[in-house]
């Protein structure tokens, strides 16, 4: 089995960056596709960021040139770097694996941008 645990979220001002990381352990040897979600108040759980196994990336267009996703080389842990953050970017981000063909989601990590 996999468990996923983010953190880093934050409070920080209009502006600021964080960087979220998403942590793998279990009975696993590696995971090589992952993404990101968030879920803001009043919305839908919002698709913003994956990586493939071939290390490609896509990102949703309300962050696109403002954030980055990236993995460690042992497929352990994935990252969520945050530039430029607006306000609208307030929500629980949640990471999720997939894994022998199966998928596993964390708690989310809260990040809040103020004005």
């Amino acid at each position: 089995q996999v468990q996923l645990v983010e953190s880093g979220g934050d409070l920080v001002q209009a502006g600021g960056s964080l960087r979220l990381s998403c942590r793998a352990s279990g009975t696993i040897v590696s995971i090589n596709h992952w993404a990101w979600y968030r879920q803001g108040p009043g919305n839908q759980r919002e698709f913003i960021a994956r990586i493939s196994p071939g290390g490609n990336r896509e990102y949703g267009d309300s962050v696109k040139g403002r954030f980055t996703i990236s993995r460690d080389n042992a497929g352990k842990t994935l990252y969520l770097q945050m530039n430029s953050l607006k306000v609208d970017d307030t929500g629980l981000y949640s990471c999720r694996a997939v894994y022998y063909g199966r998928d596993f989601w964390g708690q989310g990590t809260q990040v809040n941008v103020s004005s």
